[in-house]
């Protein structure tokens, strides 16, 4: 049978819903949290010069960037074709073979193809302070730029929340240029210590930040819900992080090969009015906006308010069963509880191998969101609660905070 009858065959028996297997993902920069479900005897199953493994992505057409050992399809999700085999192929062709079938003639004329994603990733001390780049600086090293929005879900963060449970913003409004080009000047000399310039919030749990491309963070140790644009490009601004040194290299590997030596080049790369804003919080801190509530179920926006992408947490209430309708293509991950949504049997694991079939991860076409998915709770004593991601083409994502 053609690869496209495939694609379309199990698009017919899902009706409408793709059931997607977890894409793992290592990264050698830090330690993994331990908190994503793997088993603890797989968080070096890529080999131990590959880091451990940190991150999950979610319905993701994007090539992880991790070096030289980085696999062809690293970072790229996989749709089960066949769970009795466990057969799979990758989502990518899924999305190039139905087009606006699966994505909708909206996103298919924009874009091409499903232009986003989501991770979840975990990591046991905070992330360096660093930066995405815009979709103009990206385009000069033919990629795209990577805006992003943060939830912290409670499921994944009740019984520890990391070695260091804030994340910095941007830099205090007071900072000069010329105190950020100095850390720059200095990164192979000394500990720059770049963060005492910038600002730092402790997170709530169940709440969420939008941070736009260009704007320098460094992300708290908490597992994070993580939409984001179809990119992996990272700046790297801070040389040590809790005592661990940052290569020179992770400055410098996003940037055209005649302006790696460009410090003043580099530091363009910062949005500079959005990273000293004086009401950044006011801007960018997300609390979550219910979108319904019945007897049944409760829906509410935890991403929203930008250009680029937004999320939904949705809750089905113990026993309860809900037709769940949206505008627009999304992928869906549940991370509490167990059911049924549309005609799979879904599930939140407790524990993976790498290399299992999950029932936790799916994909639903514009068509099928438009008509509703029936989920059912089959639990009678707690909720069944699932994280939706989309792109920038639901009209229904509140437009404000």
């Amino acid at each position: 049978m053609e690869k496209k009858n495939l694609a379309e065959k199990a698009m017919t028996e899902g009706k409408g819903i793709l059931r997607l297997a977890p894409t793992w993902v290592p990264r050698s920069f830090c330690r993994p949290g331990k908190r994503i479900k793997l088993h603890p005897d797989d968080y070096f199953a890529l080999g131990m010069e590959r880091g451990g493994i940190c991150e999950r992505w979610l319905g993701s057409l994007a090539k992880a960037l991790n070096g030289p050992k980085t696999g062809e399809t690293e970072g790229m999700s996989y749709v089960l074709e066949d769970a009795a085999v466990k057969s799979t192929r990758l989502f990518k062709d899924y999305v190039d073979e139905l087009g606006s079938d699966l994505i909708g003639e909206q996103l298919m004329e924009k874009y091409g193809t499903w232009p986003t994603f989501a991770k979840l990733y975990d990591y046991d001390k905070p992330l360096f302070h660093h930066l995405h780049l815009t979709e103009e600086m990206a385009n000069k090293i033919g990629m795209h730029g990577k805006p992003e929005a943060y939830y912290f879900p409670i499921q994944y963060n009740s019984a520890y929340l990391g070695r260091f449970p804030l994340t910095y913003f941007g830099f205090d409004p007071s900072t000069t240029k010329e105190q950020v080009m100095d850390c720059l000047k200095n990164y192979d000399l000394k500990d720059t210590r770049i963060t005492e310039l910038s600002r730092a919030y402790r997170i709530q749990l169940g709440t969420g930040w939008y941070t736009p491309a260009g704007v320098i963070h460094a992300p708290a140790s908490l597992v994070t819900f993580e939409p984001q644009w179809n990119s992996d490009v990272n700046t790297i601004m801070e040389n040590v992080t809790m005592g661990e040194v940052n290569p020179h290299h992770m400055l410098t590997d996003c940037a055209p090969e005649d302006e790696r030596d460009n410090l003043e080049a580099i530091f363009s790369q910062i949005d500079w009015e959005e990273s000293t804003r004086p009401d950044y919080k006011e801007t960018y801190f997300r609390v979550p906006k219910v979108k319904s509530e019945t007897t049944e179920a409760i829906e509410k926006w935890v991403a929203y308010a930008n250009e680029w992408v937004a999320a939904k947490e949705v809750t089905i209430m113990p026993g309860q069963t809900y037709t769940l309708t949206d505008q627009a293509c999304y992928c869906a991950i549940v991370v509490q509880g167990h059911g049924t949504f549309g005609g799979f049997e879904c599930e939140a694991p407790e524990l993976v191998h790498y290399g299992d079939i999950t029932g936790d991860e799916y994909f639903v076409s514009e068509t099928s969101a438009k008509k509703g998915i029936k989920i059912k709770n089959t639990s009678s004593y707690q909720p069944l609660v699932l994280l939706q991601n989309f792109a920038n083409n639901n009209p229904e994502v509140p437009a404000s905070i």
